[in-house]
């Protein structure tokens, strides 16, 4: 009987223990509350840098902002849009023979989920001002989510999600 009862209790302690690591936010991703706080922090700057880049470059800006690696990937309105990025650059170039301007607006409600020291995922409300060539303007809002990863200091777009937000019904 007592055997029973200490398995119990080191069964008990054991599960105690595991559900107190995957519960804790630093356990479960390694970060010290300071160390995410500066991740955050970090990923929040290169997001903001990235919209004033495309806003002020035009499309271009992206080539510097996607990994350039053949696992990166991005998919749009539930396609996948570039299987690498070779592709995303092809794409990239193709918009900008045809855009004239471009303004990239992240919204207020930027989520930045700190994985590692060098991996975060990020999920915002963006929108969207393009003029193509012929001085058509589009205006297109959605939700943004991506993974980046720090690599030699820089931040990068690992992988991206694209969804457009449906036009509102009256």
């Amino acid at each position: 009987m007592k055997i029973g009862r200490l398995l119990v209790f080191v069964a008990g302690t054991s599960l105690a223990g595991c559900s107190l690591k995957i519960g804790s936010d630093d356990r479960a991703t390694g970060l010290k509350a300071d160390r995410r706080s500066e991740v955050q922090a970090s990923v929040e700057a290169f997001v903001h840098r990235v919209a004033e880049e495309v806003t002020r470059e035009g499309p271009m800006a992206w080539k510097k902002e996607f990994a350039d690696r053949p696992d990166f990937f991005m998919a749009s309105e539930g396609q996948l849009a570039f299987r690498n990025s070779q592709e995303a650059t092809q794409g990239i170039e193709s918009v900008a023979k045809v855009t004239k301007n471009m303004e990239l607006h992240w919204g207020d409600d930027l989520r930045i989920d700190a994985l590692t020291s060098e991996l975060a995922v990020v999920g915002t409300t963006w929108k969207e001002v393009r003029v193509d060539v012929e001085g058509h303007t589009v205006t297109e809002n959605g939700y943004f989510t991506g993974v980046v990863e720090k690599r030699n200091g820089q931040w990068k777009f690992r992988d991206a999600h694209w969804s457009v937000a449906p036009p509102k019904t009256q």
